[in-house]
């Protein structure tokens, strides 16, 4: 599979996320590849290419929330994903203050 271009699984991502966090700024890179060996992946047929992804993503949806909260919004947005072959996210989860207090 060319992990350039977004799947299924990833475009369905982004849309979902989009739409709920309205972030200022989404990063997701599929990382499937460096897990290929894992049951997971095995599982379906050989792997889709879509079983493992990191996230970065500003928003200020995420503004009086914990890494907890945060991290259990998007898990619950990507359910029917996870349904689907989903396996691990890696997730960083910030509001706009928090990266501009980095910048300083």
């Amino acid at each position: 599979m060319d992990t350039k271009s977004p799947g299924l699984l990833e475009t369905s991502m982004r849309e979902k996320l989009v739409s709920l966090l309205q972030p200022t700024s989404l990063a997701i890179s599929n990382d499937s590849w460096q897990h290929r060996h894992h049951a997971p992946m095995r599982e379906q047929g050989g792997g889709n290419g879509e079983t493992h992804f990191s996230i970065q993503v500003v928003s200020n949806v995420f503004k009086g929330k914990n890494t907890m909260q945060r991290h259990r919004m998007i898990y619950n947005a990507l359910s029917e994903e996870f349904n689907q072959g989903l396996h691990a996210l890696s997730l960083h989860a910030k509001t706009e203050e928090e990266i501009q207090a980095k910048d300083v």
